[in-house]
């Protein structure tokens, strides 16, 4: 990453809210122009005591760890309460529900979160460009963001592979990295696939290794679900360590934004503690639940609509048998394949789906759901968990539910979920469609057992202020500036104009950095 270090000493900042990835993106590119940079945010970090036990799990290898050692990592995960996640054993990285939602409905899954590096503290990795077919009505396309994509692979790591997924996603290069080691079930799956390439072509499948956001000395220890004791899996908090050295650059941590104001030659930014700064420009890289707080607090609008990439979970058993245990090192839990369903007649969009093997969650939800109390059947169903194999299906955001945001009197936002009849039929289709490919590769699909997730689980969501050429009320023009203003720049997923279901953070942080490297 190349940075320009010539700055004017009074020049004032441009000011950037969040340090997630759209935050860090739109930060290395203002520096890369040779501009200041004050970034805020709600500052939270591991406490001392989760940060020592992660350094003490680094500081052996993965083999020499006890059974007590895994079992206090891996225990806090599954105490989690419903419709939270959590790493490391900490909720610092997201917020429960009502900390940001008045009265939040029982069916809304999505979260923000106000720690340093944002949702990419436990995140899924998982990375893919758009294609262009998703992008069509949009007023930039897949050419708009090459070079970004390409600027973005410079800080963020990118396993994967050449193969037949390169075809459809031709922006950005598949093999930036070396793959990180897949597990025994998804090698002996794709061996499977790969032999029968032709006829799931015939049923608009492409199937290849997952695109994951993963250092390539990843040691395979199985922790991905859990938090990577050697922070493998890429965080935001990564690159602003970065950033952070250089003498352009200001971290203003635990400043939580209320709301702003264009000046006559700059930004006011409010603080929840009541203090102003003032900037040159604000980039808003919030989240899009946070940054529909401030957006509306700021100004005329009363209302914002949310839209969502609706996910459902597909479990599925193979039919042959492991040669060895899946649960034993070498292994790691994050998407092992990557499914991309390019058919009609199951959607004018692209259906994406991610497929996952063997983790501890699969052996604990079958026992949670169907042998619950009987300690003697849970040998069973642990034995069938090693022959369990998930997909995690995603729905283009036109074939999704949308939430509609207003603001409660105390600040926090209002959320009303507004069902979309074509979710469910889209997402039988698919799943349809997908056992069909799956079953020459020697899995059994259990259709029934398919779970169709609550609006905004998904955690793809976006386009509530949807980039347009003429930008009208609700709307953003091409450099992420809502209707009416000029100095105030939007650059995460609030102002994509749709939300296609193929993975959201790379061409979040591609789209940030366009905006950034193109603002005046």
């Amino acid at each position: 990453m190349a940075m320009c270090s010539s700055f004017a000493v009074n020049e004032r900042p441009d000011i950037v809210i969040g340090s997630g990835p759209s935050g860090v993106a739109a930060a290395t590119a203002l520096i890369a122009r040779g501009r200041p940079v004050l970034m805020i945010d709600g500052g939270r970090r591991l406490d001392p005591g989760q940060e020592k036990r992660r350094a003490e799990m680094a500081a052996s290898p993965p083999e020499t760890w006890s059974d007590a050692q895994r079992h206090a990592w891996t225990a806090p995960q599954f105490r989690t309460p419903a419709g939270q996640t959590r790493r490391f054993g900490s909720d610092h990285a997201m917020e429960p529900a009502q900390a940001t939602v008045a009265d939040p409905p029982a069916a809304f899954g999505l979260r923000a979160s106000r720690a340093v590096g944002g949702l990419s503290n436990l995140w899924g990795a998982a990375m893919l460009p758009y294609r262009q077919k998703d992008m069509a009505g949009w007023p930039l396309g897949e050419a708009d963001l090459a070079a970004h994509y390409r600027a973005v692979l410079e800080f963020v790591p990118m396993a994967g592979q050449q193969d037949a997924l390169a075809e459809l996603f031709p922006a950005v290069p598949m093999a930036r990295a070396a793959p990180i080691p897949a597990s025994a079930q998804a090698r002996a799956l794709l061996d499977r696939l790969s032999a029968r390439a032709d006829a799931l072509r015939a049923l608009g499948v492409t199937v290849g290794r997952a695109r994951t956001a993963v250092s390539g000395a990843c040691t395979a220890c199985g922790m991905c679900l859990h938090g990577c004791p050697w922070g493998h899996i890429w965080s935001a908090t990564r690159q602003l360590d970065r950033l952070a050295r250089h003498p352009g650059f200001t971290h203003r941590p635990g400043s939580l934004a209320r709301s702003f104001e264009e000046t006559g030659n700059g930004v006011r930014v409010r603080l929840a503690g009541g203090q102003a700064l003032e900037g040159a420009r604000l980039f808003i890289a919030a989240g899009v639940l946070e940054t529909a707080r401030i957006v509306l607090a700021s100004g005329p609008l009363r209302q914002l609509q949310l839209r969502d990439s609706q996910q459902a979970f597909v479990p599925m058993l193979q039919r042959w048998r492991n040669r060895r245990r899946p649960d034993r090192m070498p292994l790691t839990t994050l998407p092992q394949i990557f499914a991309e369903i390019d058919a009609p007649e199951v959607s004018a969009h692209t259906v994406h789906a991610q497929i996952y093997t063997w983790n501890e969650y699969f052996a604990a939800d079958l026992t949670a759901s169907y042998a619950a109390g009987l300690a003697l059947a849970r040998p069973a169903f642990q034995a069938l968990a090693r022959r369990l194999v998930v997909a995690q299906l995603f729905a283009h955001s036109h074939h999704s539910a949308h939430m509609s945001l207003g603001l409660a009197p105390d600040g926090r936002l209002r959320v009303a979920i507004e069902d979309n009849a074509r979710s469910a039929g889209i997402l039988q289709r698919a799943r349809r469609r997908l056992g069909a490919a799956m079953r020459r590769g020697g899995l059994i699909t259990l259709g029934l057992a398919m779970r169709q997730g609550t609006p905004g689980s998904s955690f793809h969501a976006g386009a509530s202020l949807p980039m347009s050429q003429n930008p009208r009320a609700a709307q953003s023009d091409v450099l992420g500036r809502p209707a009416g203003l000029e100095r105030v720049h939007v650059v995460d997923a609030s102002v994509l104009p749709a939300i296609p279901a193929t993975t959201i953070t790379l061409p979040v942080m591609a789209n940030a950095h366009r905006i950034a490297s193109a603002a005046p």
